[in-house]
């Protein structure tokens, strides 16, 4: 049985939703609040915070209005536009249905998590020795950077042809 295009992509979508709240389920259940396990030394930290902001806590301290505009309102109008934009839109190539699909998946597990909890649970850390350090993230933060990634790649790769073409 061959998936027709839009079951693919809801699919997907479906597939980044479920990884990442079954991950928070996880660490809500077995990893108590603010502690701290080395994963692998220092490099890679599992702990369990509450992030009532957005990217790296970006409108924590908004009031609840603003708050509930940009983190909730906005988003929700934004995922689904683009939703739409990509079950519409056959003329993308697979980088970037997969893009789009990953960072739609990531964004409405986010987004599912600030209306049901009132924030976004983060639980990852990686700190490559002052080298490289990353804020506390979570794997709907991965997908939405897998998907960035690939809409870069995507965008390279077409505009790499498209000067070879020309």
């Amino acid at each position: 049985m061959k998936l027709s295009r839009t079951q693919f992509i809801v699919g997907l979508i479906a597939i980044n939703i479920a990884l990442d709240q079954i991950s928070k389920f996880l660490v809500r259940a077995y990893v108590a609040p603010y502690e701290t396990t080395e994963l692998l030394g220092n490099l890679f930290i599992l702990t369990n915070v509450e992030n009532s902001g957005a990217f790296l806590s970006l409108g924590s301290d908004l009031n609840p209005t603003l708050k509930s505009i940009f983190l909730l309102i906005l988003p929700i109008a934004v995922l689904g536009y683009v939703t739409y934009y990509i079950l519409t839109n056959k003329a993308l190539d697979k980088y970037s249905v997969f893009g789009f699909a990953c960072i739609i998946g990531g964004g409405i597990a986010n987004v599912y998590d600030r209306i049901l909890y009132g924030s976004v649970t983060d639980f990852f850390h990686i700190d490559l020795g002052g080298v490289f350090k990353t804020g506390v993230f979570n794997v709907a933060d991965m997908s939405v950077m897998l998907g960035m990634g690939l809409l870069l790649y995507s965008n390279f790769i077409t505009t790499k042809n498209a000067k070879q073409n020309a």
